[in-house]
């Protein structure tokens, strides 16, 4: 007995949703039991049309456009349990919303939420948004900060704003700014740090970043720039603030930790021994806060900069260790 269910021609009408994505995503979307490599046979065959066209893997959509799917055998999936949120979690998502409009959203993430699900977890902040905002069909993560970070997350409502935002990331036009306490006593009033950086996974499945030595470079590496500014020195420890030139992953974590000065509370990259010590004080998270972001609203074409201030667990952090 077959497990798979024979879909006939479909159309579909291009909405606000898909404006700009490639036909070869769109499909991939659309058809999720379908190997890419059948969904890439049946762009070039010619069977998809848009607007009664044959069109290339790399055609962009535009509203109105009317899609034409040729028969296919879908694989039934199950239909996911819809995602029951707690009144509380919902309090803490829905109070440190900063700004809505109908192109962006921006939330103030608190440490210990992941931007979204995947790798064991069920949920991520934007699973939760979506469950809270159902009436928007478009719904996407415009960058990602770490699940133990607190701060800046912006969430795109319109594919256009997703498009724009990103556009201007590449252009290096988006000034984004931390905060982040270290071990140790910071003497530059400002440090502009530059390296190569690599992905590796660890034995235990981690995913980790490591410099590579003398900025040697290979296939695989990144460039990285942060510049780093002196704020305050508290007690044994530094408050820095942050600009990123570049965002590669875990990058204010690694140049920290490479140049001695690990940052607080960090699990990865950090001193574990000192971890270990403050947790007990009273500080379970990491120091790191991603407190401004500042770009062109992707409506109104303004500058547009949001903030969001530091954490009354952080903040407790300095005011305890000042003494």
């Amino acid at each position: 007995m077959s497990n798979f269910i024979k879909q006939n021609v479909t159309y579909h009408f291009i909405d606000e949703g898909s404006v700009g994505q490639k036909i070869d995503n769109f499909l991939i979307k659309h058809l999720k039991s379908i190997p890419k490599s059948h969904i890439y046979k049946l762009l070039r065959s010619g069977q998809v049309r848009v607007n009664k066209k044959r069109v290339k893997t790399d055609f962009k959509l535009s509203q109105g456009d009317k899609v034409r799917i040729p028969p296919v055998n879908l694989q039934p999936t199950k239909p996911k349990s819809p995602l029951l949120i707690s009144k509380d979690l919902e309090n803490i998502i829905l109070k440190n919303i900063l700004y809505e409009d109908d192109y962006i959203l921006v939330i103030n993430k608190p440490s210990g939420i992941a931007v979204h699900g995947g790798s064991g977890l069920n949920f991520g902040v934007i699973e939760l948004i979506r469950t809270l905002r159902p009436k928007y069909r478009f719904l996407e993560l415009i960058h990602r900060i770490d699940k133990e970070t607190s701060g800046i997350l912006l969430i795109a409502k319109k594919r256009s704003a997703l498009v724009n935002v990103h556009q201007q990331m590449r252009e290096k036009r988006i000034n984004k700014k931390y905060q982040v306490a270290v071990n140790g006593l910071w003497t530059d009033k400002q440090k502009i740090v530059d390296l190569e950086l690599l992905k590796t996974t660890a034995a235990d499945g981690q995913r980790m970043v490591r410099v590579l030595k003398d900025n040697y470079k290979n296939v695989l590496s990144k460039d990285s720039r942060s510049v780093f500014f002196l704020k305050k020195i508290f007690g044994k420890y530094s408050l820095l603030d942050v600009k990123l030139i570049t965002g590669r992953t875990h990058q204010i974590r690694v140049h920290l930790a490479h140049l001695g000065f690990p940052v607080i509370g960090d699990q990865k990259y950090g001193d574990f021994v000192l971890n270990k010590l403050l947790q007990k004080k009273g500080l379970k998270r990491m120091f790191l806060h991603a407190y401004e972001y500042r770009f062109i609203h992707p409506g109104t074409q303004e500058e547009i900069v949001f903030k969001a201030p530091l954490p009354e667990e952080l903040k407790n952090f300095i005011f305890i260790n000042e003494k």
